[in-house]
């Protein structure tokens, strides 16, 4: 079965606030199986629009990519974030 991806873009109106999201979001992502495989760090826009912060989340499938963004551990999560952030995120299936 192929692998689930979160991959994540963004822009942080206020990073302390931010962390929050954070803990509660990696708490999450451990619990749901994911992997992180990039977060944060150095990143060059190369073309197109940009963020200033970019994550990339293994999961052991599609559907279990979808079960944690849906989950009500990652939604009180969210619910932090968007205040504080703007924010674009696709789930894709790997080959």
């Amino acid at each position: 079965m192929p692998k689930g991806y979160l991959i994540g873009r963004v822009s942080v109106h206020d990073p302390e606030a931010y962390k929050a999201y954070a803990a509660k979001a990696s708490a999450a992502i451990t619990q749901y199986g994911g992997k992180i495989l990039a977060r944060g760090g150095k990143a060059e826009i190369v073309e197109g629009e940009g963020r200033t912060r970019n994550v990339v989340i293994e999961f052991e499938s599609f559907e279990q990519a979808k079960t944690y963004f849906f989950s009500p551990e990652y939604m009180e999560a969210r619910r932090i974030r968007w205040p504080v952030s703007v924010g674009d995120f696709v789930i894709v299936e790997g080959v």
